[in-house]
């Protein structure tokens, strides 16, 4: 029992340590400390927006902030708050968590030469996933309309923090043949997503597949020339690489240790032309984390 209890007391120490409340501007927020020295780094995401924070030596919270003028352009202000702050040139500094990281922790070094630091870029971390659905091939010539259905895996590669906007993926997929519309294929894509609502529990990205690899069999009915009212079937198979830019929606619901997924692909691409149907191209997966 009372290792129990001592256990549930560094839990919450160990929590109460890395997460700490702070009225600014009286505004009351929790935050995250990811560097502690002379300056202090201190941040968290809001709306799904990142905020960061440095603290001086007497204890003061400044923001950093790149706000966005009337003429579409950035200011920069951060790069000026972080060198009143430190004195060390920040034209290099990112509004990111690595790069800011990274200047203070320089700025600790310079002003403690005792501080030491670990400056290792972040981990990239993976998921897998499976999903099945429905697709009306919209790149191929399907006259009659018809829905094949289609299945495939994935491996998705993300930066390693709390909320990674970007990701790359890597999937293969297959569609199958049916009674009424005899095309088959087998496609591997490599592809980009962009979260632009990026919540704790779900998200929601636009993708796109700037590579692919397609194998495809397809059978063609055509009437013998020489023959009349004789018909003949013929199995054609082609294969190719191409950089279609193939774009798409999706969402991201956390459930247990990973995701289930919803993909609505083939919207539209940018290097291939629609056929006249309307693109019907839909997933339902289940993707965790390794």
């Amino acid at each position: 029992m009372k290792k129990l209890v001592l256990l549930l007391a560094l839990t919450i120490s160990a929590y109460s340590f890395a997460q700490n409340t702070y009225t600014i501007n009286n505004e009351t927020l929790e935050l995250k400390t990811e560097v502690e020295g002379d300056y202090d780094l201190l941040w968290n995401t809001f709306d799904g927006t990142y905020r960061y924070f440095i603290k001086n030596q007497g204890g003061q919270l400044t923001e950093l902030t790149n706000t966005k003028g009337a003429d579409n352009k950035y200011d920069n202000a951060y790069k000026a708050t972080l060198e009143t702050l430190a004195g060390i040139d920040a034209s290099k500094t990112k509004l990111t968590l690595y790069s800011l990281k990274n200047y203070v922790n320089q700025s600790n070094a310079a002003s403690d030469s005792t501080y030491t630091y670990d400056n290792s870029k972040p981990k990239l971390k993976t998921r897998i996933g499976v999903f099945s659905g429905i697709t009306n091939n919209p790149f191929v010539v399907n006259p009659n309309n018809k829905s094949a259905p289609l299945f495939g895996a994935e491996l998705e590669l993300f930066q390693d923090n709390a909320l990674p906007k970007h990701s790359g993926f890597l999937n293969i997929r297959a569609t199958g043949n049916t009674d009424d519309f005899k095309y088959s294929s087998t496609q591997i894509a490599l592809g980009y997503r962009f979260r632009f609502i990026n919540k704790p529990r779900f998200n929601i990205y636009g993708q796109t597949k700037f590579a692919t690899f397609i194998a495809s069999k397809s059978s063609i009915t055509y009437e013998d020339s020489s023959n009349p009212g004789t018909f003949i079937t013929e199995d054609v198979s082609s294969s190719g690489f191409d950089i279609p830019l193939i774009f798409g929606l999706g969402a991201d619901f956390k459930v247990g240790n990973g995701f289930i997924t919803f993909v609505a692909d083939s919207l539209f691409a940018a290097f291939i032309d629609t056929e006249d149907n309307f693109p019907l191209d839909i997933a339902l997966g289940y993707k965790f984390n390794l």
